[in-house]
């Protein structure tokens, strides 16, 4: 699958990292120069600044190829923007967009594009869920297209990972780390990261189960 991605902030960014570490195409479109700098290298995630509601941007972000796009901004007037231009201008056939404040969220329906949207405090594995469609969810999310499983799992001052470099964690087959959240922020989850007590980990694996992967870090 596809995916263009506007806006670099922790939930776009950590929505990037997950789709593309289930394989899928993921292009992420930021405005600000300091976010972009920040990110640094992101693997399989294609970085384009710019600003996502011009629509020369989204032309050369890839916008007409897309079968998915999340307008994931701070500013709801962004994405509203954002998802009127990928649906009416690209014809992309799925748009997803996030609403920041309540009173704005009668906005996002077709007549904008939106063809879901999602509220800010939704938790992220719900956002990716009703995002790309996928429909098969208990705990966890199964990405249908993909055949994959996204995994949550916090350290704590008693986890025995807390203090050891990510490197040195034996992950269960067929699992990889998709971002590591600190301080409510995401970041790319190199060996050489230090786990530390209240760090979120979201990982994503094609055979472990959930208990497996808790398993690995409590």
């Amino acid at each position: 699958m596809k995916v263009l991605i506007a806006g670099a902030g922790r939930l776009g960014t950590q929505i990037a990292q997950v789709l593309s570490v289930a394989r899928n195409e993921v292009t992420l479109v930021e405005y600000d120069d300091d976010r972009v700098a920040e990110l640094g290298d992101m693997p399989h995630v294609r970085v384009v600044t710019g600003d996502a509601c011009e629509p020369a941007l989204l032309g050369r972000a890839g916008a007409l190829a897309c079968d998915l796009v999340i307008a994931a901004t701070g500013r709801d007037e962004d994405n509203l923007v954002i998802s009127l231009l990928a649906k009416r201008q690209f014809g992309v056939g799925r748009v997803a967009a996030r609403v920041n404040e309540a009173d704005n969220a009668w906005l996002f329906d077709q007549r904008w594009g939106v063809d879901v949207a999602v509220p800010a405090a939704t938790p992220l594995i719900s956002l990716i869920e009703e995002a790309t469609g996928a429909t098969d969810t208990v705990a966890l999310l199964r990405l249908s297209k993909a055949g994959v499983e996204v995994i949550e799992t916090a350290i704590t001052e008693e986890s025995r990972a807390a203090g050891h470099k990510l490197g040195e964690i034996e992950l269960p087959a067929g699992t990889v780390v998709a971002t590591v959240v600190r301080g409510g922020r995401p970041t790319v989850p190199g060996p050489e990261v230090q786990l530390l007590p209240g760090d979120e980990l979201l990982l994503v694996s094609h055979e472990a189960t959930e208990q497996e992967i808790h398993a690995a870090f409590q």
